[in-house]
């Protein structure tokens, strides 16, 4: 046991009295509104600096996928409810930036199209038809709670099989003669949404280019293949008829491929006057962000957003209602045993609650705008997917007795998505004394200060956080995650 004394933080705070402070633990704690702490012996300075700012934030969220939607669709009307207002609503993670697949992906029921004739070159038979059953009925349940409403990002998988020269929904590139069908396919898709109600804030040209080993829906390009695509068919289709939509490349891991990416998106002046910015996923490693690759996304084209669009716990069923092992070193993912042999020592076994709140604190110190977990709602198994790659998700259901368990994965995330909102920008941080894994910033635009605490360490830390000359003593427990919440006339008024 630590040696402790306990202390309220409102005799400990004598600059700044009317902070927030809520935390998650592996002790127990979820999203924990905390009223004291206790003193121990490892203390960490944290200085804020409001003055020093990097990117503005865009959102933070998780993705409707069709295995979600048919799951959510099944679930009692008092479960819906709960999950909606869970991920959208106002006492819930607050999500303002989303994803969503165009046409099927892995996480569907079965593969399908919106253009499933052969040769129909003028789209006379695209329908949308397959996601009115499922997905965009979730979508408008999350619409109809979300208070600030939130972006879509919404990204193909793959050309119908027919528009590929291997005539298949797996591998395969696209045929140059349907170029100009496949960018028409963008804007049918792009118009039906907006006829539902559904605004769709930005686009990825196609998911993870570089493959999956032809395992689910996939379609090939190299960069310059890509920036010849965007160039000349879908750039201008979509920016004349979409002009504020947002076009990302790349959309994969931030690996060294990272940069031979960005070096060729903003290296063609003909593409890159058309890309937005970049898709990064974090598939490259369980524990390592890759911070030097997305600064250097960043300093290539510092005006252009990286978007982080799709994260999760791969290649593991879930675990049911058993917090301690979200918080435990036993997770691995498809990399543990498959990775190649110099490339292994990046897939380690790992702690999920660790691996949500490092990488998104790494993220947000590296400049990224958004960061978009995957599938909302999965199943014991890590499913529906009709490819039978098992996944986790912060939401886990089982539609037969009508339950749903929010993971720890959760709660973590929630700690950003809630307390640094849209338009908040990031501020500068810096540890003086003491260790402490990560610490992020962001000032929202209400002028409230968010500071978010990750200590992943088996003894819990003192902290003394330091913003504008004005301090406040904390303490944060062992393995646990904390927001702090500082208002804006306790940070700007003398």
């Amino acid at each position: 046991m630590e040696k402790t004394d306990f202390i309220y933080y409102i005799n400990m705070a004598e600059d700044l009295k009317n902070i927030s402070v809520y935390e998650t633990s592996a002790c127990g704690n979820k999203l924990a509104r905390l009223n004291g702490f206790r003193k121990v012996e490892n203390t960490v300075e944290i200085t804020v600096d409001p003055e020093k700012k990097g990117q503005k934030i865009e959102g933070f969220g998780g993705s409707f996928t069709q295995s979600s939607a048919w799951l959510f669709s099944k679930l009692g009307k008092a479960n819906q409810k709960k999950v909606t207002e869970a991920y959208f609503g106002a006492s819930g993670a607050r999500y303002s930036m989303t994803r969503t697949h165009m046409a099927s992906c892995d996480f569907s029921l079965y593969n399908y199209t919106y253009a499933p004739v052969k040769g129909d070159k003028a789209l006379r038979h695209f329908s949308i038809e397959e996601d009115q059953k499922y997905l965009i009925p979730m979508i408008k349940a999350a619409q109809a709670v979300s208070e600030d409403g939130f972006k879509i990002i919404s990204s193909p998988w793959t050309a119908p099989p027919w528009m590929k020269d291997n005539n298949s929904w797996c591998g395969g590139k696209l045929r140059p003669e349907y170029h100009s069908t496949w960018a028409a396919f963008f804007s049918r898709y792009l118009k039906a949404y907006q006829k539902e109600g559904i605004p769709v804030w930005g686009i990825t040209v196609n998911n993870e280019p570089l493959g999956n080993d032809s395992n689910w829906e996939i379609m090939h390009f190299t960069p310059q293949e890509m920036n010849h695509f965007v160039a000349e068919y879908l750039g201008p289709e979509l920016k004349e008829k979409f002009p504020k939509l947002n076009i990302l490349g790349f959309d994969q891991n931030r690996g060294d491929e990272l940069r031979d990416w960005a070096d060729a998106m903003f290296g063609d002046k003909k593409a890159a006057k058309y890309y937005d910015g970049t898709a990064v996923h974090w598939y490259g490693s369980t524990y390592e962000v890759f911070p030097e690759n997305l600064n250097y996304v960043r300093n290539k084209s510092p005006e252009k957003l990286i978007i982080q669009t799709e994260a999760c716990i791969d290649a593991q069923v879930p675990v049911w209602q058993d917090d301690a092992w979200y918080w435990s070193k036993k997770a691995t993912d498809w990399g543990y045993e498959w990775a190649p042999e110099e490339n292994r020592h990046l897939h380690p076994k790992y702690v999920p609650a660790f691996r949500y709140a490092r990488d998104m604190i790494g993220c947000l110190n590296s400049g990224v705008h958004g960061w978009i977990d995957w599938n909302m709602i999965l199943d014991r198994q890590g499913g529906p997917n009709w490819a039978k790659n098992w996944c986790i998700a912060p939401v886990i259901a089982d539609i037969e007795n009508d339950e749903v368990y929010f993971t720890p994965l959760f709660y973590v995330i929630t700690h950003f998505s809630r307390f640094i909102r849209p338009g908040a920008v990031r501020l500068d941080c810096t540890i003086s004394t003491g260790s402490i894994t990560e610490v992020a910033a962001a000032e929202n635009p209400d002028g409230s200060v968010a500071v978010v605490l990750f200590n992943p360490d088996s003894k819990s830390r003192n902290i003394k956080l330091h913003i504008r000359g004005k301090k406040v003593d904390l303490s944060i427990k062992k393995k646990a995650l904390q927001t702090v919440i500082i208002p804006k006339n306790q940070i700007f008024n003398s």
